[in-house]
C-alpha cells in the first residue's frame, strides 16, 4: 500500500494527462463534478500541506532571510511580469489572458517541494519559500491581479482576498496547528497525504477540462505554448536571480524551481469562483497543473546530476 501511495504523487503528470484526455474525449465525465466543488478540493489540498508543516520549517526565515526574501520577491515579481508580457506578446483574448495572469500572480505550488528534493536542492528553503508565499497570497494575489488585469476586466479584489484566505490561509493554518499539537496522530496518516492531494488536483483538472473541452480544442494549443514558455522562463529567471545575489548551488536550485512552479490549483479555483462569467480563464491553470509536473521532473533529473558551485 505504501508503494502504491508513493507511486501516485510521483506519477501525477501521467495520471493528469490520462484523465484530461478522457475529459476531452468524454466531457460529461469531467462535468459530472460541479465546479462548486473545486474550491473545497483545493482547501483540502492546502489542509494537507498544513499537516506537513512544522515550526522548524520556518527556521530559514530567521537563519537565512536573504535567501527567503530573494525567492519570495522573485515569485511575486518575475512570474506576474512574465504572465502579463506573454499575454501581450501572444495577443490573448481577455478571458485567456486572465487565466495566465492568475497563474502568474499565485504563490508557489506544493509540488515544488517534491521537485526540489529530487533535484538535490535546499529542501528546507523550498518549504519555507512555499509557506511564506502562501501566507502572503491573500494580499498579493488579488492586488497583482488587479494591477495586471484590471485595465480590461473588473477584478473583485476584496472577494478574491476573502476567497484566498478561505481556500489557502485557513486550511494551512488549521493543518499546521493540528500537526503541531497532535503530530503523533498525524504521523499515522502522513503516507496518505501526498496521494490525497494528488488525486484532488487530478479531479480539479478533469472537471475544468470537461467544462471547457470545446474551447480547449480551439485555443488549447496556444494556451499550452504560453504556459510552457511562462514556466520555463520562470525557472531560468529564478536561477539567474539566485545566482546574481550569490546564493549557493543547492539554494539556486530551490529558488529556480520555486519561482517556476505555481499553485495553479489556486488560479483555477479563483477563475471558477470569482470569474464565473469567463469560464475559459480556468484553462491556463488546468494546463499549468499538468505541464509544470512534467517540466519539473525533467529539471529535477538535470539538477540532480549537477553539483552547482
Amino acid at each position: 500500500m505504501r508503494k502504491f501511495l508513493a507511486w501516485i504523487p510521483r506519477n501525477i503528470a501521467f495520471i493528469a494527462i490520462c484523465c484530461a484526455g478522457v475529459a476531452l474525449w468524454k466531457p460529461g465525465i469531467g462535468t459530472a463534478l460541479p465546479t462548486s466543488f473545486i474550491a473545497p478540493l483545493l482547501a483540502l489540498i492546502m489542509f494537507a500541506m498544513g499537516l506537513s508543516l512544522r515550526a522548524s520549517d520556518f527556521a530559514p526565515v530567521f537563519t537565512r532571510p536573504k535567501s527567503i526574501a530573494v525567492g519570495v520577491a522573485a515569485q511575486f515579481v518575475i512570474m506576474p511580469a512574465l504572465a502579463y508580457a506573454l499575454t501581450k506578446a501572444f495577443a490573448l483574448s481577455p478571458e485567456l489572458a486572465l487565466g495566465v495572469i492568475l497563474v502568474g500572480c499565485c504563490p508557489g505550488g506544493t509540488a515544488s517541494n517534491v521537485i526540489a528534493y529530487l533535484a538535490k536542492g535546499d529542501l528546507a528553503l523550498s518549504v519555507a519559500m512555499t509557506a511564506c508565499s502562501t501566507l502572503l497570497a491573500p494580499i498579493l494575489t488579488p492586488l497583482l491581479t488587479l494591477l495586471l488585469a484590471g485595465e480590461s476586466i473588473e477584478v473583485p479584489t476584496m472577494a478574491m482576498f476573502i476567497s484566498v484566505a478561505q481556500i489557502v490561509l485557513v486550511p494551512v493554518a488549521a493543518g499546521f496547528l493540528i500537526n503541531h499539537f497532535f503530530s503523533r496522530y498525524v504521523d499515522l496518516a502522513r503516507d496518505f497525504l501526498p496521494a490525497l492531494a494528488t488525486l484532488a488536483i487530478v479531479v480539479i483538472i478533469t472537471s475544468v477540462v470537461g467544462a471547457n473541452a470545446s474551447k480547449i480544442m480551439t485555443s488549447g494549443a496556444l494556451v499550452a505554448l504560453v504556459v510552457a514558455v511562462h514556466n520555463l522562463a520562470g525557472y531560468a529567471l529564478g536561477f539567474a536571480g539566485a545566482r546574481l545575489v550569490g546564493l549557493g548551488g543547492a539554494q539556486v536550485k530551490a529558488v529556480s524551481i520555486e519561482v517556476g512552479m505555481q499553485n495553479s490549483g489556486l488560479a483555477t479555483s479563483l477563475a471558477v469562483t470569482q470569474f464565473a462569467t469567463m469560464p475559459a480563464a480556468a484553462i491556463a491553470g488546468a494546463i499549468f497543473s499538468v505541464w509544470h509536473n512534467i517540466s519539473g521532473a525533467v529539471l529535477a533529473n538535470y539538477f540532480a546530476k549537477r553539483d552547482l558551485k
